[in-house]
Order: C-alpha cells, then sequence, then structure tokens
C-alpha cells in the first residue's frame, strides 16, 4: 500500500517507517526541516518537508503522495521541541504536542476526505492515565482520566479530541504505553541516576510500559488489517511505580530511589506527577491481540529494562 507517515522522524517513526518499507509498502514520511530528509531516504521512504499545523501544508503534501493510508505519529515533545520534560508545568511542555494532537489531527482528516483516503491510524497515549477509579487495570471500554483542574487537563483534552475525530471518520487510535527503548531511554534514566525520581507515597500508581519496537509492530499490524477503533498498545505486565522504579534503577547501575511523602512531593513536582505516582492506572493489550495478532516481543518491562540497560 501507499503509506504516509506524518511525523516519520520522530523516535516511533524511524523504528515505523523501515518496518513499513521492509513489508513492502511505499512509504511517504514526513519531517519539519530539510535536514532530516537525509534520514528519510536512509529508511527507503520518500521524504516531504511538512507543516503539520498548516492546513495548506498538510493538504499540498498529502494530495502529491495520494496514500492509502494515513499514520499520524506527530509529536513536539523532543528536547528541541520543548525543552527539558517538565511534568509540574504539563501545560508548558505539551503545548506543541497537543496542537499537533487537534489542530494537526483536524488537518490530516480533512486531507483524507480531500483526496479520498480510507484508512487513517493515530497516535494516543495511556501509561498511567487511565481514569482514578475501580480497578488498577484499564481496557479500551474505560475512558482516559481528563486530569481536571491540574497541568495535564490540556493534553488529555487533546487526546480525547483524536479520539472523538479519529473514530468516527472510521479510523484507529492506538493509545501506546509509556516508550523506552534506543533513543529515549538516557531522558528517562539520567533523573534516576541523579536521583531525582523518587517514589511518591506508596508508589501504588500502576504504569503501563511499551518498547518502541513493539509499538512500531503494533502500529504496521493497524496499517495492514484496516483497523478501526482504540487500541491499548502496552506490554502484559502494568505494574505500580514501587516496583517499575526501584527496578529500572537496579538496570541502569542507580542508587535505590528515594521515599517522599506526598505532601513534600506535591509543592516540588507537582499534582501531575503524584497522582501518577500514587493513584495512576494501567492498561490491557487484551483487545490488541485479539484483534490485531499482535504480541509483543518484550512482554514485560522487566525483560526490556534488562535488556536496554545491558
Amino acid at each position: 500500500m501507499r503509506v504516509f507517515v506524518a511525523g516519520g522522524t520522530g523516535a516511533l517513526g524511524r523504528r515505523l517507517v523501515p518496518r513499513l518499507v521492509e513489508r513492502g509498502h511505499e512509504v511517504t514520511a514526513t519531517t519539519t526541516g530539510e535536514a532530516k530528509l537525509g534520514l528519510v531516504s536512509e529508511m527507503g521512504a520518500e521524504g516531504v518537508v511538512m507543516d503539520g499545523l498548516d492546513a495548506g501544508s498538510v493538504a499540498e503534501a498529502v494530495d502529491r503522495a495520494r496514500p492509502e493510508v494515513i499514520v499520524h505519529q506527530m509529536t513536539a515533545i523532543s528536547p528541541a521541541h520543548a525543552g527539558k520534560a517538565d511534568m509540574k508545568h504539563m501545560d508548558r511542555w505539551f503545548a506543541g504536542t497537543n496542537r499537533l494532537r487537534t489542530e494537526g489531527t483536524d488537518h490530516l482528516l480533512a486531507a483524507a476526505r480531500a483526496t479520498g483516503v480510507r484508512g487513517f491510524v493515530a497516535q494516543s497515549y495511556a501509561a498511567w492515565n487511565g481514569l482514578r477509579t475501580g480497578g488498577w487495570v484499564k481496557t479500551e471500554q474505560d475512558p482516559l482520566d481528563p486530569m481536571t483542574g491540574t497541568p495535564a487537563e490540556p493534553g488529555m483534552a487533546a487526546l480525547a479530541h483524536v479520539e472523538g475525530a479519529v473514530v468516527p471518520a472510521g479510523g484507529a487510535v492506538l493509545r501506546y504505553g509509556w516508550f523506552y527503548g534506543l533513543g529515549v531511554m538516557d531522558d528517562l534514566v539520567e533523573p534516576i541516576r541523579k536521583r531525582q525520581f523518587p517514589v511518591v507515597g506508596g508508589g501504588a500508581g500502576h504504569c503501563s510500559w511499551v518498547h518502541l519496537d513493539d509499538a512500531a509492530e503494533a502500529t504496521v499490524l493497524a496499517v495492514e488489517k484496516g483497523a478501526t477503533g482504540v487500541f491499548n498498545i502496552v506490554d502484559d505486565e502494568p505494574a505500580p511505580a514501587a516496583q517499575w522504579l526501584p527496578y529500572l534503577a537496579r538496570c541502569a547501575g542507580a542508587g535505590k530511589p528515594l521515599r517522599v511523602p506526598a505532601w513534600l512531593a506535591r509543592p516540588l513536582a507537582g499534582e501531575v506527577a503524584v497522582a501518577m505516582m500514587t493513584q495512576g492506572r494501567g492498561f490491557s493489550n487484551a483487545k490488541a491481540g485479539r484483534e490485531l495478532g499482535w504480541r509483543p516481543r518484550h512482554p514485560s518491562w522487566r525483560q526490556g529494562f534488562r535488556e536496554e540497560l545491558a
């Protein structure tokens, strides 16, 4: 098929594009500047410079590529775009990504309608942001937590926009877990090695992880199967912070994480970090296994962290 990957040079795009090419698809991948066109070419795809927030730029790029499927992987989370990770001020940290998940999604859907593209796969997020009531593990039937009144609220609203726009249009929304793997591990491990990532409270809040390679494989399956609806793309083991954080520290050769009470962490790290560590909900991947035939090569973060940091 002809596949258009918007955001083809991001952390996931760099794994997704080569896989699509290897499976015989004709891929057009976008980037925000000419400097990365060479990278796209090395991955075996046709590169195009596109501004995901400019409706005209998106329409022109899609019209020229004439794809059968559009894959929306546009974000602006990297330090080059958003600066240092900052959960305390998540509204500012994710401002660019939130626009890409609202305006950018709308521009891509409009371009799809204008050119007759029927297949559409979009990125979403499901790591610790399940609704903080009921059980610790959520399915696709459960809504994401709107995080009302916190700096994460705009980001959760953007994710709701993606699902509300893409699913009625006949597309698929992939709720990826917390990414790990080559290219993103340093940002994750650095604060742990500096002992700046403590266990808050009892660390009961759950999180779901997914290796970047597994996320890319799930995306290929969604493209090839013409998937529709919402899918949680996470590993088999949602786990509380009290388990995964000390284990990750050991794998990284770091000291045992500090433990701080929620009342102390709140003014230092912010409400979102405290909610994640104490009340976060993980996710089930049963639907992706059942309907996409997806089985993660890294079924647990335990295996994945150990391999990545060996």
